[in-house]
């Protein structure tokens, strides 16, 4: 292990910035088998884990992040993302309540965009109205350009308040900063749908399956999909 191993590591992340997923995680995954320990390459390594999804990755994940915190280029920022990938970890596990708690300690400590997009999607998807709102307007002060932020909103007025009209206001938002935002663009269609506009539908739906599904995604593929061959199936 040394400088070799930082070499292996920094190929795997340019073939992971290339789009390469397949090679960079086959790559990672030799090198922490290996034994080499460094956050630049097993944070990255434990977000394609979570994007694969499944109950043994998400154990993977736990366990490598636990070893990542003792890592010599760890850092405040690395390990913020550290909690927030071992956080989406329990959540998908369905340990919302150690989440939860996980990010708002991040929280408490250093708020920062990573934290308010991961932990007001929690609050929401824990069906926490008050707690979502009082957050996720929170959220907004702290960037009111972040397209996550302002989704989350939209999702919290949309989802939990049940007021459809204010949602889109915030999920029109978003979109201006991320055209491409699956979340954004499947609830947007939606609205379509209930207009009897498919086509745009039909277009917002198909520009979400191109995109990457996150763990921390309301519309999964298969909801998106499903939505997708409603509005074909009215066409």
């Amino acid at each position: 292990m040394g400088l070799m191993d930082g070499l292996k590591a920094r190929k795997a992340l340019m073939k992971h910035q290339k789009g390469e997923v397949d090679a960079a995680k086959a790559d990672y995954k030799a090198l922490y088998e290996g034994g080499y320990i460094a956050a630049a390459y097993l944070l990255p390594y434990t977000v394609l884990l979570l994007r694969d999804g499944g109950e043994e990755n998400y154990l993977k994940v736990k366990e490598i992040l636990k070893k990542c915190e003792k890592a010599p280029d760890i850092n405040d920022t690395r390990r913020q993302q550290l909690w927030m990938n071992y956080a989406v970890a329990q959540y998908k596990m369905g340990e919302m309540e150690k989440a939860l708690q996980l990010l708002e300690r991040s929280h408490q400590k250093a708020p920062c965009g990573l934290t308010y997009g991961a932990l007001g999607f929690l609050y929401i998807e824990a069906g926490m109205q008050e707690k979502a709102l009082e957050y996720n307007l929170e959220a907004l002060d702290y960037d009111d350009e972040d397209p996550v932020v302002l989704d989350n909103l939209a999702q919290t007025y949309y989802r939990l308040v049940g007021d459809k009209e204010k949602a889109k206001e915030y999920f029109l938002k978003a979109l201006e900063y991320k055209e491409n935002q699956i979340d954004t663009l499947y609830f947007l269609s939606l609205y379509d749908e209930e207009e009897g506009n498919y086509k745009a539908a039909a277009k917002k739906l198909e520009l979400a399956l191109e995109g990457r599904f996150s763990p921390l995604n309301y519309a999964n593929r298969g909801r998106v999909e499903e939505a997708y061959a409603r509005i074909k199936a009215k066409m």
